[in-house]
């Protein structure tokens, strides 16, 4: 399918393009011709400079911005910490990253998790597993958000603690940034970058529920595409920008900023409206993305190829290695199944990666559905080196089955967080939310049925045991003979 068929009809502009050099007017002549900080910016506006990495960053890996604005973000009273209890908190505040997590073999998966219609945007998000700290820019946090109220009006929010990926699965996101404006619709993905402000209001009341990767270390990028060539995957052209869009907002008013920082929440009074950025440019900015317009590629011959040709964006760990990435972002969209003599879904595996995965809608192939099993809006994490694949139901049906070009996945799209980090588990994860699914291994795997048979002709060799067999003599002299 080129596109996603959306309920919602997105009317907002968009910049087109992944990454690179953009600039934005709201109106024009906002930007300086030349300079990025002359003596007097024009329509007297402040000159503020976003950067989203460090100054000295390779040219290639530089994300900085130049934002145009009526007053700099840096006009604020001082921030205090929200208490999770408020209406506004964090629902799950993370003060301490060295002992939050829950660090377990176990292959876990989650019910759909519930949608909450009291609650919105921050205290709608839910940490439920994660590695590393924020503090120290290193690993990714895993969330639930599923809020029912938009925002409270003149109030915005802002992560310092890592860019969020988000995955709307239920209900559409209109989300004002500091950029613009960008809608998100079930089946699409956004990533708002660290540090940018943002407000979030539902479309038309309706509940909303998706899955977040806060990503502590680094940015997302396009996957290298190697033998593929130059196209293919996710297209940089099908990426979109939002379009400089402020307010005008700073007489007689009092807006609320709320910043996660170090995995707890502030909040700051100003006295101005913080989407007041006229214009801007640069190479820092957020983006959206329909997982409709993936161009999968896969095997026509035979083998079922990894997981990896399927992903979307990736976060490279370079003290890992080449190829390694602190997150990948991979997802299972409609595709055709041609392999001839192969098994189709999934291979069984350990994985020195981690794995979490959730379902925006359908059903995923690798695994049955319905109450019990994987369903849209619920999760699975397969840890480092825990073993998964296809549960009793799958194996079964697929090693049986007539091979015929096989459309899988239509009306479905499952998506993978994958991490070279040992990802725990939150206490909400593991025991507060109550969808863990006890029964998930016994279930899926337990069932296995042994299917060897051994030759007729063959008794086994045991270990340490010489082997003696009616044609030894024969089969040795055939190899002197060849050597």
């Amino acid at each position: 399918m080129p596109v996603t068929q959306f309920a919602v009809t997105d009317t907002y502009e968009y910049l087109n393009g992944f990454g690179g050099y953009k600039e934005s007017e709201a109106i024009e002549g906002t930007l300086p011709l030349a300079a990025n900080s002359p003596q007097k910016c024009p329509y007297g506006l402040y000159n503020e400079k976003l950067s989203g990495t460090a100054f000295t960053a390779p040219r290639d890996e530089n994300q900085q911005t130049w934002l145009y604005r009526i007053l700099p973000s840096a006009s604020h009273q001082n921030f205090e910490p929200v208490s999770a209890s408020s209406s506004q908190g964090l629902a799950t505040p993370t003060p301490s990253f060295g002992t939050h997590f829950n660090a377990i073999p176990n292959q876990l998966r989650w019910d759909p998790f519930d949608l909450d219609k009291e609650v919105s945007w921050i205290h709608s998000l839910h940490l439920v597993a994660g590695a590393g700290d924020p503090t120290m820019k290193q690993g990714l946090g895993i969330y639930i958000y599923a809020c029912g109220t938009s925002m409270p009006e003149k109030t915005a929010f802002y992560s310092a603690d890592g860019d969020f990926l988000i995955v709307a699965q239920h209900g559409v996101l209109d989300i004002r940034t500091e950029f613009g404006k960008l809608l998100l619709r079930p089946n699409e993905i956004c990533v708002i970058p660290r540090g940018i402000r943002y407000h979030v209001t539902l479309h038309n009341n309706e509940p909303a529920r998706g899955y977040i990767l806060e990503l502590y270390q680094g940015h997302f990028k396009l996957p290298e595409l190697g033998p593929i060539g130059s196209n293919g995957l996710a297209n940089a052209r099908d990426f979109q920008t939002p379009v400089a869009d402020f307010i005008e907002d700073y007489e007689n008013t009092q807006w609320t900023v709320y910043g996660k920082f170090g995995g707890n929440l502030f909040s700051a009074k100003q006295s101005h409206t913080p989407f007041d950025v006229v214009g801007w440019h640069g190479t820092y900015f957020p983006y959206k993305y329909d997982l409709g317009r993936f161009s999968p590629v896969g095997s026509i011959c035979y083998d079922h190829p990894d997981p990896s040709i399927f992903t979307v964006l990736t976060a490279p760990s370079h003290p890992h290695g080449a190829g390694t990435a602190v997150a990948d972002f991979v997802i299972f969209p409609p595709r055709w199944l041609v392999a001839e003599n192969t098994f189709r879904p999934p291979w069984y595996h350990r994985n020195t990666m981690s794995e979490f995965m959730g379902l925006i809608m359908g059903n995923y192939d690798a695994k049955g559905a319905g109450k019990g099993g994987f369903q849209p809006a619920g999760a699975s994490l397969h840890n480092t080196m825990s073993g998964h694949g296809p549960d009793m139901q799958t194996f079964e049906k697929a090693s049986t089955m007539d091979l015929p070009p096989t459309k899988v996945g239509e009306g479905s799209m499952a998506f993978m967080f994958e991490s070279c980090l040992m990802v725990g588990v939150t206490e909400w994860g593991l025991k507060t939310c109550q969808k863990v699914q006890e029964s998930y291994n016994a279930h899926s795997w337990e069932p296995l049925k042994v299917h060897f048979k051994r030759p007729e002709s063959s008794r086994g060799v045991s270990n340490g045991e010489k082997k003696h067999a009616v044609g030894d003599a024969k089969d040795a002299s055939s190899v002197h003979a060849l050597r």
